[in-house]
């Protein structure tokens, strides 16, 4: 694999990574309204799988940022960041206005991260190779 190949797949890594490390670690310090729109979900337990998630979030963005398990990092990433995009950002719930707009802006915005995650499973690269 060539210099440019491996540059672009490692500055796409890193540029992937601080959104799922910095809300990781706010998830972890403080749930704020996470936890009551679990909650709304349905789902058990819901400021321990806020945290959970958080700590999840850390750990996935620092195995893109590293390139250590980068694999297995995006699935993590992905399981977590799917299920965050269907729970919180049900726009198709919201009446037609801002609010609606917000949620489908942040849905959207997370299926663009979804795409990105989805190429770093595909990588043929090995893991830690720039």
């Amino acid at each position: 694999m060539g210099l440019t190949a491996r540059v672009g797949r490692l500055l796409g890594r890193v540029a992937l990574a601080p959104i799922f490390i910095v809300a990781g670690f706010e998830a972890l310090r403080d749930p704020g309204h996470r936890p009551e729109v679990a909650a709304k979900a349905g789902l058990p337990s819901p400021e321990l799988l806020v945290r959970l998630n958080g700590a999840a979030m850390v750990a996935g963005g620092l195995g893109l940022a590293t390139g250590l398990r980068r694999r297995l990092a995006a699935l993590g990433l992905i399981a977590s960041l799917g299920a965050t995009t269907v729970v919180g950002h049900p726009f198709w719930r919201e009446e037609p206005g801002p609010g609606r707009t917000m949620q489908r802006v942040q849905f959207l915005k997370n299926l663009g991260l979804l795409g990105g995650l989805a190429l770093v499973v595909c990588d043929p690269g090995r893991d830690r190779d720039a």
